[in-house]
């Protein structure tokens, strides 16, 4: 089995692929080149010997008598002028079309001429039989002159057409070769001619090995018919072929067979080479230009597409616009139906963008993030296109289509520029139902500029000292004495004065900057704490607020320790504040970090109770010491008798399951009051005080507006 299939490959039976059926045809034309190259001159060179060995002759005399040269390379130069255009293209010239016309004028007048001088003595059958090589000349030179005017002209090419060409050519030159060769046995039993012309045939076709022996055995044996009866006629010996010959040209057969096959091989394990390279050259620039995802363009491809259209001087950069799409709530999706399900999603948005900003660059950037740079007019109707098709995904999950857009200025905009433009106007209208196409404009830059300047000086402020902490008083429900304080950071910032944490919060989070600020915040308590004690002034505890982040851009509880080391802070008057949304991000991580914190001997607040949709298992899963009740629920607290019962309800099942109760966001004494009276006792607003400076701090422990508890707990 295994010596038959090295056979069926060896003859050349094994299939190949369209690219080495191409690249053997190609290199066979190309290899015609110098072929009909090499006939050209030789047949020149012959044509010129056969004029000087016949001095005194007319022209119509050497016309005749030298028609297999002139046919020869006539074909030849046909060849030379169809391979090299066939292989490189180019436009069409007079010159072909001349030339090619001709040698068909040319053969036309041979052909009319022989066939003259031989009707009257030959059957039809004959003549035409006589004139074979004319009208196989005459067959190449018109296909070429189809080929210039037909083929070349509308850049297109065959591959049978090719080879059609060159099998013309082969059977001109190996019929040369045979009527030559027999002819020259009679002086002295030269077939050189035969051999030469029979080599440039095989190199010229250079197919698959069983086809090469078909051709080259069938040249051989038409020729070897001819050979024979006239070796046999000259031979005064007895009319006996001799051996010698026989055996050389049997010989000569099989060396031309298996140079044949080598060559084929040969060319083939280069197609191969050459085809599994420009595969892999293929892939890389896909990898490089293509999302894998939705096989649409990626951001790389994007950007320098852009940035030619922008330059072209055909654009009117005033009529361009980025577009950013981001589809809201898309999490929820992957969540309901799989990450196969949500793949399959964006693969045929994708597919919908394109169509519907066909022909201008599109692109993924990332998650469920296109852009795309089109023409201001028509954004409102095909953006809505794109969300209509959005909105009706799935009835069950909301989806929404944010689009944020930014109008270049000039032609000189870093297309990454632009799409942070836009996606940053995007973001600004994030969770807004009201909006849903935002442009960038001097607000938003305004903006942008200010977030860019809070993410790029964070480390100097921490370093500078323009980070400062502010206390809110947290008093006992009873006695509104001051049970403790929670840490705030302010930004006094040389440049903007005083930044909102509104602001610069959500940014160092969106950035995952918030570990330098959180970091500078503990660091500050545990200096402030110290400095109390220094001072024998009565201790408050102080709460810190733990990001979610913190425990992923820095060793928090590790950090917290460090400090409470460095300045010697018990850790009674350290409370730790993990927020309810946090602990559905990543559960194991929070998890270890809880563990932590009650080994170490700390008091665990849960913060923002009530703001999110996991609190009852939040309460189920962790241990935590106080429940920190959202302010959402004093919302319109006087008219709402809800908050009531729920806020009972919730103080309640904390005490149930052993956890002390603060609630914040208190502004009112009937708020205070109806706390109190149901059983919380912590409590926090602007009522007892809001966010102050450590200073100001001390000044009202210090003229009796605070007094400081003795409880702890």
């Amino acid at each position: 089995m295994r010596f038959l299939n090295w056979a069926v490959d060896e003859l050349g039976f094994g299939r190949n692929t369209k690219y080495q059926k191409q690249y053997l045809n190609e290199t066979n034309i190309r290899t015609a080149v110098y072929m009909s190259f090499i006939v050209m001159i030789l047949e020149v060179w012959m044509i010129i010997r056969y004029v000087q060995q016949r001095p005194g002759r007319t022209f119509l005399e050497y016309y005749d008598g030298e028609s297999n040269y002139l046919i020869l390379f006539s074909s030849a130069l046909i060849i030379f002028a169809f391979a090299p255009r066939y292989t490189k293209g180019g436009t069409v010239t007079n010159l072909c079309r001349l030339t090619a016309s001709l040698v068909i004028f040319n053969d036309i007048i041979m052909i009319v001429r022989n066939a003259a001088a031989n009707i009257q003595d030959k059957s039809p059958l004959q003549v035409v039989f006589g004139i074979k090589y004319h009208i196989l000349l005459l067959i190449l030179a018109t296909a070429y002159l189809i080929y210039e005017i037909c083929f070349l002209s509308a850049g297109r090419k065959n591959d049978l057409y090719g080879q059609f060409m060159i099998i013309v050519f082969s059977l001109i030159s190996v019929g040369f070769g045979i009527e030559t060769s027999v002819y020259d046995t009679g002086r002295d039993r030269q077939i050189l001619c035969f051999v030469t012309m029979v080599l440039f045939a095989a190199c010229m076709l250079i197919w698959r090995p069983y086809v090469s022996v078909l051709m080259l055995g069938m040249s051989f044996l038409y020729f070897y018919s001819l050979w024979v009866p006239r070796l046999q006629e000259l031979d005064a010996a007895g009319g006996k072929v001799k051996d010698g010959d026989t055996i050389n040209f049997f010989i000569f057969w099989i060396v031309l067979v298996m140079i044949s096959f080598s060559i084929y091989h040969q060319r083939r394990h280069e197609s191969a080479k050459d085809e599994k390279l420009i595969a892999a050259n293929e892939s890389l620039n896909r990898a490089a230009t293509m999302d894998d995802l939705t096989d649409i363009h990626n951001m790389f491809y994007f950007n320098q597409e852009t940035v030619e259209i922008l330059n072209d001087p055909a654009t009117d950069v005033g009529k361009k616009i980025f577009l950013f799409l981001n589809i809201e709530n898309f999490k929820t999706y992957n969540d309901q139906y799989g990450y196969q399900s949500g793949n399959d999603y964006l693969r045929k948005l994708a597919i919908l963008i394109k169509d519907t900003f066909e022909g201008d660059p599109v692109a993924r950037q990332s998650d469920d993030h296109f852009v795309v740079l089109t023409d201001t007019d028509k954004v409102d109707e095909r953006t809505e296109k794109i969300r209509s098709v959005v909105r009706g995904a799935d009835a069950d999950i909301y989806l929404e289509l944010k689009v944020g857009a930014y109008r270049p200025s000039s032609a000189d905009i870093d297309p990454r520029v632009a799409i942070d433009y836009a996606r940053y106007a995007c973001g600004l209208i994030k969770n807004n139902y009201d909006h849903n196409y935002k442009e960038y404009d001097q607000a938003a830059d305004d903006l942008f500029h200010k977030n860019q300047y809070i993410v790029n000086h964070i480390d100097r402020a921490v370093q500078e000292g323009h980070i400062r902490v502010y206390y809110q008083p947290v008093v006992w429900a009873d006695t509104k004495e001051l049970c403790g304080l929670e840490a705030l950071a302010r930004w006094d910032d040389p440049k903007y004065g005083f930044l909102s944490p509104g602001i610069f919060i959500p940014v160092l989070e969106e950035y995952r900057q918030i570990h330098k600020l959180d970091a500078c915040v503990f660091e500050q308590v545990c200096r402030d704490l110290r400095a109390a004690l220094d001072d024998g002034r009565k201790m408050v505890p102080v709460s810190l607020n733990f990001s979610r982040l913190d425990f992923e851009l820095m060793d928090a509880t590790g950090l917290l320790e460090e400090y409470i080391q460095k300045y010697d802070i018990p850790k009674d008057y350290i409370h730790v504040e993990i927020t309810e949304s946090a602990l559905t991000e990543n559960m194991t991580l929070l998890s270890d970090a809880i563990d932590r914190f009650h080994k170490d001997g700390f008091s665990l607040w849960l913060d923002d109770f009530g703001s999110g949709y996991s609190s009852l298992n939040v309460l189920k899963d962790f241990d935590f010491d106080v429940l920190k009740i959202d302010m959402k629920f004093l919302t319109n607290f006087e008219h709402n008798e809800k908050s009531r019962t729920i806020l009972n309800t919730i103080i309640q099942l904390a005490d149930s399951i052993g956890m002390l109760s603060l609630t914040e966001g208190v502004e009112t004494e009937e708020a205070a009051d109806f706390l109190e009276k149901a059983g919380c006792g912590r409590l926090q607003g602007y009522l007892f005080g809001k966010p102050m400076p450590r200073a100001e701090l001390r000044e009202k422990i210090d003229n009796g507006t605070y007094t400081v508890s003795d409880r702890l707990i």
